[in-house]
């Protein structure tokens, strides 16, 4: 018979824990799924190299299949085929210098989007108190009351109007982030001001009275609309613009608000050098800034590593009255405190969606753009 024991003995081996059981282990969680990048993605940051031929005498245009003007042929440095600089779109109004890529290779690229801080960053936009962005905003209303007194008046005197940005912050935060991802995809920094650079023409050089035959002066009026959009672009108010890609055309700009004639759309910046230093230069936004009397002493905006949203407003083909009609903003030359600057002005009414053009020309009639769009 089996021995017999207490409830208090049987209460002491039932709630005892036995010291010879394995502790429980909590089931550990599955790893995340790992997210595995596309292909597409993988080979678009992917190193290329291309064997090249024995011979390129057979070399045809992927566009039009013809093998004429070789000199003009461009080969792909990723696909290796051959095109036409007139018949690649957008069109090569120069020989790159350094590596090229075909419109089909270059189009995998990834447009970098910016958050809204990396947008106020990327432009060092400055924060301003309610209270000084409300006194601005009442001297800009008086200024507005004043010029529109008499339109007539206006008219005859042609005096800049400055430009009006949208209401809407988040609107001029996605204006600015076409800008910054074109900027970006071109390897560009921004700058709203001249840039001299030591390897460069220095600041010294630009000076308007070198000019050959003077160059007109901006008057005060006109200084007060430029220093109020200088202010404006600073605070993030911007002009009412957007950068969109064309397969044609490249990068442009369109308007994003209504823009009224004579309104100060933006300066021409970039790098300011020697016309003689850039002879050779495939940059096609060059512009003139200093026509001196001597000739070594010329000086042009070059916007290859510096500039602002000028660099991406496209020209018009001068040589077709199709061209000449989609002109609507000018580039004008101006002594500003005697120094040589150069503003893009609305030369009539741009409605909203209408892209920017203007004549690279002006009264020069040097650049050839027989094969603009």
């Amino acid at each position: 018979m089996a021995p017999a024991t207490t409830v208090a003995a049987a209460r002491r081996l039932v709630g005892s824990p036995r010291r010879t059981e394995a502790p429980r282990r909590r089931p550990s969680p599955s790893p995340p799924p790992r997210k595995l990048r596309p292909i597409s993605e993988i080979m678009a940051r992917a190193r290329y190299a291309v064997v090249e031929r024995a011979d390129y005498s057979d070399v045809k245009c992927e566009q039009c299949g013809s093998g004429e003007l070789s000199e003009e042929l461009l080969l792909c440095d990723k696909c290796d085929k051959g095109f036409h600089m007139k018949c690649v779109r957008p069109i090569v109004a120069r020989v790159p210098i350094g590596s090229w890529l075909c419109p089909k290779c270059s189009g995998h690229m990834r447009v970098r989007r910016f958050s809204q801080k990396k947008i106020i960053d990327f432009f060092k936009i400055q924060k301003s108190c309610d209270g000084k962005r409300k006194c601005s905003s009442n001297q800009d209303t008086r200024k507005r009351r004043r010029r529109s007194r008499s339109l007539l008046l206006l008219k005859k005197r042609r005096r800049l109007l400055p430009f009006i940005p949208s209401e809407d912050p988040n609107q001029r935060l996605k204006q600015m982030g076409t800008l910054a991802s074109a900027l970006t995809a071109l390897q560009m920094e921004f700058s709203d001001d001249l840039t001299y650079s030591p390897d460069m023409a220095p600041r010294c050089a630009n000076q308007a009275k070198f000019e050959n035959g003077g160059m007109q002066v901006l008057s005060k009026e006109d200084m007060e609309t430029l220093e109020l959009c200088k202010a404006m672009s600073r605070r993030g108010e911007c002009p009412p613009l957007v950068v969109v890609f064309d397969s044609c055309e490249g990068y442009t700009v369109e308007a994003d608000g209504q823009i009224k004639d004579m309104t100060f759309i933006a300066e021409y910046t970039g790098d300011v050098d020697y016309i003689k230093n850039r002879e050779n230069d495939d940059c096609d936004s060059m512009m003139t800034l200093l026509l001196a009397t001597d000739p070594s002493k010329s000086l042009v905006i070059c916007p290859d590593k510096h500039g602002n949203i000028a660099r991406f407003i496209n020209g018009i083909n001068n040589h077709t009255q199709e061209g000449k009609k989609k002109q609507n903003c000018k580039c004008v030359r101006y002594n500003v405190n005697g120094e040589c600057r150069v503003l893009l002005v609305a030369t009539r009414d741009i409605a909203k969606g209408e892209r920017l053009y203007y004549d690279y020309n002006g009264y020069e009639d040097e650049y050839p753009t027989h094969h603009f769009v």
